[in-house]
């Protein structure tokens, strides 16, 4: 017999709307703004997990778990990306076995201008409804509420 349902209380189905309608409001906002710069969110992201990488380069093996992204699902992105010019794969230097991603300078100059637009998103939707210290301890919940899914103990920073 399965376990019992703890289905939520009222208080807890209110707040769990909350947050998926906030979540969804936030991602379509970002999803525009990163738009005007031509990239959609992933591609963000692996090109802020390269530019915050020594050499601007990581192995594909380790940008995938950084994105948390299937290592097919990465390589279609990086396809992208490479089409605009704005990565490139090599051999990784180091043992000449695996590959990385490496973000080149025009990829560079267009996260710059995208982060401009991206990051004002984030402070005008996410940040300034809130007090710090309401933002502060979202970011802490949520921490905990990731730790719980992955305890490998990985981080997005």
């Amino acid at each position: 017999m399965p376990p019992a349902t703890r289905w939520l209380d009222d208080e807890e189905q209110q707040a769990w709307r909350s947050y998926l309608r906030a979540v969804r409001l936030l991602d379509e906002q970002l999803r525009r703004g990163l738009e005007q710069h031509q990239l959609s969110h992933p591609e963000y992201e692996i090109l802020v997990w390269l530019s915050e990488s020594p050499g601007r380069a990581l192995r594909m093996s380790e940008l995938a778990q950084g994105v948390l992204n299937s290592r097919s699902r990465l390589t279609h992105t990086v396809n992208r990306l490479e089409g605009a010019g704005w990565v490139l794969r090599r051999s990784c230097p180091a043992d000449g076995r695996g590959v990385e991603c490496v973000l080149t300078d025009s990829g560079y100059t267009v996260l710059q201008a995208a982060a401009h637009t991206h990051v004002e998103g984030v402070r005008r939707y996410l940040l300034d409804p809130l007090t710090r210290k309401e933002f502060l301890a979202l970011g802490a919940s949520l921490a905990k509420v990731a730790d719980a899914m992955d305890p490998s103990g990985r981080r997005t920073t």
